[in-house]
This record gives C-alpha cells, structure tokens and sequence, in this order.
C-alpha cells in the first residue's frame, strides 16, 4: 500500500487534471454514450409553444424548436460553470438530420401556420459553421423569412461579425440574436461563469448587431456559482442598467442545477442554493423604473428594454424557490410580469418566508461570506439538523 505524501497540498508533480474532465466525466461514460446513441437524431429534442410577445408589442403565441446537435464548441474545450445542454446532444448528428428535425418541428404544427413567433435552439449557437452545417443555417433563415415568422436565434459573441452577419442578413434581413452574456462583469465571466468571452466581446458584438439592424436580446444569469444570494440581487440590478440602453430584450435565467455540471457538485454538497423568488420580485421592482422610466409598461412609449424572467424549473428544489406554499403564485406573477411589463402583477403577494428571505439578503451585505448563508427552505429544520 502506497504511503500517503506528507505534502498533499504541494501534489505528487505529476500533469494536474482540469475541472473540465474531472466535473463532465459522466459525459464520456459507457452508460451516458449509450443514452446519447438512443436518441433520434431525425427528431429535435423538443417542439412546444408559449404565450409571447412580438417586436411590435403585439401578444402571440410563440413555437420554440430545441434541436439534437452537436452541442456548443466552447462545451468541446471547456464549457460554462452552469451549462448542462451537453446532455440532449449527439456528436455524429449530420446535415441531414438537422434537415428531418426541421421537418419535422414544422409538421408537428403544420408550417407554423397558428406562431407568428420562432425560436430556434441549438445547444449553442446556430450561426456557429463548427457546430451546425451552413445549409441547415440557411434553410432556418429562409424559411422563417419566406413564412414571415419572426425568428429568434442564438448565439456566442465570436461568430457575430460582421461578414457572417452580411451573410445572415441577405437571406433573412430581420430577425433577433439572443446572446448568452450571463454577466456584464469581467471577474463574474471569467472566475464565476467560465464564459470564455470578455464584456468588449459583447460590446463589439451589439455594434455589428446595430449596424445591421438586428434585434438584440441579452441573457443575464440570476446567482452565478460562487456568488451570495445578496450579491446576485445587487450585481444583476447593476448589469441590467449596463445594457438596458443596447438591448431590445433583456432575459434574466435564475439558475437552475443542470446535471453533469460544476453547479450541480456545488449543489449536491451543499455549497450553492438556486435563488429566492423574491429576490426575483425584488430585482424586477428595483429595475422597473429603468426599463420604464414614467412608470409604463410594456408597448409603452416610455420602454427602454423589455425584461423577462422566466424560472426554469422554478418551485423545484433544483430551480428558484421558496418555502413551497407560496411558490406556485409567485412565479405565475414573475411569468406575467415578463408578458405585460406591469407592477400591478405583484400588489398582494404575500407569505411568512419572505421576511426568513430578508433577513438572509439583510445578513448576507454585513457578513464577509462570499459564498452567503442560504439555509434549507423544504422540510423542517431539526430534521435537516438530524441527517447524516
């Protein structure tokens, strides 16, 4: 039996493994390349519609196709700290797949004909010629453009310039990118996100956008790892009004654990917590007067942006919750703030756990503890005090 070394912390000096391999090892499993290998790839992962919103503030009814790709190329070399789409992708999908997911997306709701509104997900960035064919690219702009849907796409900020965007735009001259920023903060994206991008990325990426007339709409991620539930609170309100003024759309994803991820560790140890819904209801109230400056809301003349939070997963203990009586109600009254832009959504929430969500928030910006203090919010304390 080898002998323990007496220096652990100084390592044996052999090659030192990344966080990459060591967190996303269950992606190279046997049982993990079997699952990816049982899934269609003539079929898209999902197809389904929500209530939505048009360029125009008309209200539609919107279809969102998540295509089985190959995943994101930044997933390929190191990947995000929160990002789990690695698990719907398959690395063998070809041209011809992506075509029948298309044609199939479109039988499933007969040409899109009752959505006036298309969202196409890729697990990365559609644009993006390593990771999905330039036919299928242009096959998805055309036809959205020759249908007259408004489309929606996404992608990183390197493969916004402005030769891929002329490209892009004579086939389809008006359509909105969706960018996954997560973080207007340069410490945030590199020590916190991973993101593999600075905010100058963003900024140069929103220019060309500009200058050829595109829709822009910027992701922010609500509580990053390694961050407090106070300072998510005050740092998401602070990259709001950063890029309210450059953003059409401003969708803030509270973070919800994904499998396979660095989260997901931090999460199984009890070293992060998703967010509060109120600190939700508290961001969008600090916000309001920002994104409406008189008081309007959304399809007001006085809209700067538009903002939307949406809680994947939220109520679930892996999502933004609270105590679990209340939160049902309010995420239905965050959901439609994102539709109608009005405070009015909020007047009567009410539930004992909101004042256990101040004093955490209230502790947490006079206590130096980076990583906060979040308790347990299901189930009753002493039993969480009494397990192993």
């Amino acid at each position: 039996m080898a002998k323990p070394s007496p220096l652990p912390l100084l390592g044996t000096g052999d090659k030192g493994l990344r966080i990459h391999d060591l967190v996303k090892a269950p992606a190279n499993t046997p049982w993990a390349k079997a699952r990816q290998q049982s899934w269609d790839a003539s079929e898209p992962a999902t197809v389904y519609t929500t209530p939505e919103v048009l360029a125009d503030g008309t209200p539609c009814t919107a279809v969102t196709v998540i295509l089985r790709t190959k995943g994101c190329h930044w997933w390929w070399s190191s990947g995000c700290t929160f990002c789990g789409y690695f698990n719907d992708t398959r690395d063998d999908v070809t041209n011809e797949d992506l075509h029948a997911q298309w044609a199939a997306a479109k039988k499933k709701f007969n040409h899109f004909e009752e959505q006036q509104m298309v969202k196409v997900y890729t697990s990365g960035s559609l644009l993006e010629d390593r990771e999905i064919p330039v036919a299928f690219q242009e096959t998805v702009l055309r036809d959205c453009h020759d249908l007259g849907k408004e489309l929606i796409v996404e992608s990183r900020c390197e493969q916004l310039t402005e030769a891929k965007l002329a490209w892009a735009t004579a086939i389809n001259p008006s359509f909105t990118v969706a960018i996954g920023l997560e973080a207007y903060d340069d410490e945030v994206l590199r020590f916190h996100v991973n993101k593999g991008f600075s905010t100058a990325s963003w900024d140069r990426a929103v220019t060309n956008l500009q200058a050829f007339n595109l829709r822009i709409k910027t992701y922010l991620m609500f509580k990053p790892p390694f961050m407090s539930e106070a300072d998510a609170l005050d740092h998401c309100v602070t990259w709001i009004k950063a890029v309210a003024e450059r953003s059409d759309e401003i969708s803030v994803n509270p973070m919800n654990i994904q499998r396979g991820t660095v989260i997901d560790r931090l999460h199984r140890h009890n070293e992060y917590r998703p967010p509060w819904l109120w600190s939700l209801v508290e961001m969008i109230q600090r916000v309001h007067d920002v994104i409406h400056p008189n008081g309007g809301m959304n399809g007001d003349e006085d809209q700067v942006s538009r903002l939307i939070v949406h809680p994947t997963a939220g109520g679930k203990i892996r999502g933004s919750h609270n105590c679990g009586s209340c939160d049902g109600e309010v995420v239905a009254a965050i959901e439609r703030y994102a539709v109608s832009g009005s405070m009015l959504e909020f007047e009567g929430l009410a539930c004992t756990c909101r004042t256990v969500w101040q004093t955490e928030v209230n502790l947490e910006r006079q206590l130096p503890l980076p990583l906060g203090i979040s308790k347990p919010r299901r189930g009753r304390v002493v039993d969480a005090l009494r397990s192993p």
